[in-house]
């Protein structure tokens, strides 16, 4: 072994020759298909409530879920908003509200894993994102103006240009 093989034994680029490697397993993607069907958009995922958020470029379009609490909201999530729910269910009729977000009815709506028409049904979700279709997708609103109230960012911007003039004034 080289002489710095133990120098970083934490490390997640450990040197050359080191025999102690630290690797973060990996969960499994769930419905990892969906992903494929919409490589051309170039897709990122990130780690959501447990399950995997499906991202094109600024826009969240599904959450892929495959968790053994609550299984019937497994399967895939779609993004969108409740004035397009009905044409939605006219499209995907096993499309429901998720369950686990306590029963009312949100933007979000799930194509359930457990239906025997599951993969043509996300398949052609998929198809939808691919042709841009306004009904799937939104951009997700930032931390900062999630946690603030109604009304409060307009009042809080002019706060900060009173208080930037009385600094300007002294």
């Amino acid at each position: 072994m080289g002489r710095f093989s133990n120098a970083y034994p934490n490390s997640p680029f450990p040197m050359p020759g080191s025999e102690r490697i630290a690797v973060k397993k990996r969960r499994r993607v769930p419905h990892e298909f969906v992903l494929d069907a919409i490589t051309p958009l170039s897709p990122w995922t990130r780690s959501m409530f447990g399950c995997l958020a499906v991202y094109v470029k600024d826009k969240i379009v599904l959450v892929l879920r495959d968790k053994p609490d609550h299984a019937a909201d497994n399967g895939v999530w779609l993004a969108t908003t409740k004035e397009h729910h009905e044409s939605l269910r006219r499209e995907f009729p096993n499309l429901r509200s998720i369950q686990v977000l306590g029963g009312r009815v949100t933007g979000w709506q799930v194509l359930p894993a457990e239906e025997g028409d599951f993969e043509a049904a996300a398949l052609r979700a998929c198809e939808l994102i691919l042709a841009g279709d306004p009904r799937i997708g939104k951009v997700p609103e930032t931390k900062r103006s999630a946690r603030m109230p109604a009304g409060t960012k307009e009042k809080s911007l002019k706060r900060s240009k009173k208080t930037m003039g009385a600094a300007r004034r002294r």
